[in-house]
């Protein structure tokens, strides 16, 4: 099938070089990966993934967590596990 058709989309610039990066390592560019998507759109009729919002709980716990309210440091599992067991 040609190609005949142009999208165009401003993305961060970190965003993009990451993600090239990432599709280059399994080799695709980025209108390959992009062609990918769509196609995955239009077979599921939607989008290929599901989106969910984040509930009230889960957007306190994040911007807690951003602020650093509440924030436990494990310096491995076996710590992180023992201070799970204590809750």
């Amino acid at each position: 099938m040609a190609k005949t058709e142009f999208i165009r989309a401003r993305v961060d610039k970190d965003l993009k070089e990451k993600t090239e990066y990432i599709f280059a390592t399994i080799g695709l560019n980025m209108t390959d990966a992009v062609t990918l998507f769509l196609k995955q759109c239009e077979l599921h009729n939607g989008l290929p993934f599901e989106v969910r919002i984040p509930n009230e709980l889960t957007r306190k716990v994040m911007d807690d967590t951003d602020k650093g309210i509440d924030v436990h440091h494990c310096d491995n599992l076996a710590d992180m596990l023992k201070e799970l067991d204590a809750d």
